[in-house]
């Protein structure tokens, strides 16, 4: 397994996000679906569990990488994003991201990773922020910055609700039943480069009545080539206010790394 195919994966559904979001959640120790406050005729309602517990498989491309793995992620809401990676049960790669840092341990390199979204925003030449990677791990609806009217059109059985924000346009698709995130496309034509992320197979996760998207798949493109794209795949999906661990030492005599190696 590349040592950071799985933390790519992650890093790959903000790769071309910019600016703060927001935060729509009804409060924590929740597991009912939030409305969120949105333009009207807008309809679109996001998760708002304190906690979520979920694994499954994800599959990596990015050059000359393809490749998968078993993945277990837990999230805590606003506070902590963790993920581990392994292959035949041994685990190759554990992450965790708060609000002001991200850290990453390479078992198989002997190495880890300590520093924050400043320092990834000028890795990947984007900024990155906790929230992006929060809402859209989650599936969560992106409203648009104060100031910044939204265009609303009906695209089938979907709501389709597009803004510029800077030198990008922001598009999202909502089932206009449940008011889940169908697709987020973020595109940036000066640079010809963009972002898609679809959701699908959307089920129940124990825990909750509000439908979550078991497959969340992710496509980069620059210079309109496919660049980067990862899959991720629950088998399972817990949701609500019940504790979660989130452990994270670094092992003795592991080396420092000044930067996550692609």
């Amino acid at each position: 397994m590349n040592k950071s195919a799985i933390v790519l994966a992650m890093l790959a559904l903000a790769s071309c996000h910019r600016g703060p979001s927001k935060s729509n959640a009804s409060g924590p120790g929740t597991s009912t679906a939030a409305p969120v406050v949105a333009p009207a005729g807008v309809k679109a309602t996001n998760t708002s569990f304190l906690y979520l517990n979920g694994k499954g498989k994800v599959h990596f491309k990015h050059k000359d990488t393809d490749q998968s793995a078993n993945f277990n992620l837990r999230v805590r809401r606003d506070s902590a994003i963790w993920l581990s990676g392994s292959l035949i049960g041994i685990e190759g790669v554990r992450a965790l991201l708060t609000p002001d840092s991200v850290r990453v341990i390479n078992r198989l390199g002997k190495s880890y990773f300590a520093g924050d979204y400043a320092y990834l925003s000028q890795l990947l030449s984007v900024p990155v922020s906790y929230p992006q990677m929060q809402a859209l791990l989650l599936g969560d609806y992106q409203a648009a910055p104060n100031g910044t009217k939204p265009t609303v059109t009906t695209e089938g059985t979907n709501q389709a609700v597009s803004y510029s924000q800077a030198a990008l346009l922001l598009e999202q698709l909502l089932s206009s039943d449940t008011g889940r995130l169908q697709q987020l496309k973020v595109s940036e034509s000066a640079a010809q480069r963009s972002l898609t992320v679809a959701y699908s197979d959307f089920q129940k996760p124990t825990g909750a009545d509000m439908p979550f998207a078991f497959t969340t798949n992710v496509v980069g493109q620059q210079g309109g080539s496919e660049s980067t794209s990862a899959t991720l795949s629950y088998s399972k999906v817990e949701v609500g206010a019940a504790h979660l661990d989130f452990p994270f030492s670094v092992p003795k005599g592991f080396k420092k790394e000044t930067r996550i190696k692609k």
